[in-house]
């Protein structure tokens, strides 16, 4: 199988093909709308959803993802700013749990399809 040009982790940063390293693996959407998975890569022809299932891996890396953005942030209170209420704490991680639940999605998909390349 041929290798991905380019960096491993810049590839999956910027949600490229894992077999060329050039192919977007989403589709270009708004801002806040659910991210629409291509069925195969532009460039390779490399195809991104295999089998019904596939990708119920991935959302432990996504639950992962959204463990650790919530230990960061609630780190980030606890050292910087000890002052503040726990309930405003707490929201504060649901929010960014919530803002980053559709780039955790697409991130999660990626590193899986870049873990098990076929």
């Amino acid at each position: 199988m041929k290798t991905a040009k380019g960096n491993l982790v810049a590839n999956i940063l910027t949600e490229k093909c894992p077999r060329c390293g050039e192919g977007h693996v989403f589709e270009k959407k708004k801002f806040f709308q659910f991210p629409v998975m291509k069925k195969n890569c532009n460039v390779c022809d490399y195809q991104f959803d295999r089998e019904p299932g596939y990708f119920l891996g991935a959302m432990y890396l996504s639950y992962g993802l959204a463990v650790l953005q919530g230990l960061i942030t609630f780190l980030t209170f606890y050292f910087f700013f000890p002052s503040v209420p726990i309930l405003y704490v707490a929201f504060t991680i649901v929010g960014v749990i919530f803002l980053f639940s559709l780039k955790n999605f697409k991130l999660s998909r990626i590193i899986y399809i870049h873990i098990f390349p076929w």
